[in-house]
């Protein structure tokens, strides 16, 4: 079970001036023995514990930006001092200048257990960028350096774990909605796919103040595998949501496969390629 509330990625983000919902969107490529996922839309905070799962035993936060946590200036926070405030061990590691025109590196890098994740990303604050890499154990300061520059000079398009040795996971998520995942685990991308159908079923059964809060079961790995097998993009739109207290709740997500990952402001397809519906009172997921 997953809890969804108000200021979930599907609740708080739409598209256009329209304010549309936001689709969910899932694309996956392999390359060099690394499986690399864009998708939307989910806050860091709504796949932290997939992460920190998938994760070595430590982490590095090497981009925090937000603007819950600032100082009596108006200026955000040092990401060390967001940590502290929320009472969370890290080691901090800075870059300083060396970070300067490096896309995607802050001045500092947070060096945190990977259990203590969720306790960083913990629903009291709001990041709009956020980027993290595991490391291996007996990780030195000038390997930490290395990765610094290695995370600065990769393109978008190219492998970034390849270039480096014994990560496992690096996420970068954008604008709180936004997700770019690269990882060597080949269950993680399902993961993720079966927790994007879950989040937003639970955003159609939030419900303002009468029900800001939804629990929700994931689907089961073979669900999202199946989709995974059928096509490597795919864009899903909420169909029919029935009353949850009614005699049949239930939430049907229309899903079509598309031929390119999906871009900003393209429509949903004029078919549906498969329909995922979860029964809320049986608290079980089909695929048809």
């Amino acid at each position: 079970m997953i809890e969804v509330g108000r200021q979930g990625a599907f609740s708080a983000n739409s598209v256009g001036w329209e304010r549309r919902p936001f689709p969910l969107a899932f694309s996956l490529r392999e390359t060099e023995g690394l499986w690399r996922v864009q998708a939307c839309a989910a806050q860091a905070g709504e796949l932290v514990d997939l992460l920190a799962a998938a994760a070595n035993d430590a982490v590095a936060v090497v981009s925090l930006e937000t603007n819950s946590s600032l100082d009596e200036h108006g200026h955000p926070l040092r990401p060390s001092l967001v940590a502290a405030d929320l009472g969370v061990p890290c080691a901090v590691h800075p870059l300083g200048p060396r970070a300067a025109g490096m896309n995607g590196l802050g001045e500092e890098f947070l060096v945190l257990e990977r259990d203590l994740l969720p306790r960083l990303l913990d629903g009291t604050w709001s990041p709009y960028e956020f980027a993290l890499i595991d490391l291996p154990a007996d990780r030195s300061p000038e390997q930490l350096d290395e990765l610094a520059l290695v995370l600065g000079t990769t393109g978008f398009e190219e492998p970034l774990l390849s270039r480096l040795t014994g990560s496992r996971v690096w996420f970068s998520g954008h604008d709180d909605c936004y997700l770019l995942l690269e990882t060597s685990d080949p269950a993680l991308p399902a993961a993720v796919l079966a927790r994007l159908l879950a989040l937003m079923a639970g955003a159609a059964l939030v419900d303002g103040e009468r029900k800001p809060l939804a629990r929700v079961p994931e689907p089961a790995p073979g669900l999202a595998e199946r989709l995974i097998a059928a096509a490597p993009h795919w864009i899903g739109a909420l169909g029919e949501v029935g009353d949850p207290t009614g005699a049949e709740p239930l939430v049907t997500i229309d899903l079509a496969a598309l031929p390119a990952p999906w871009r900003l402001g393209e429509p949903f397809p004029g078919r549906v390629d498969f329909t995922a519906t979860l029964d809320v009172r049986r608290g079980t997921w089909r695929l048809r």
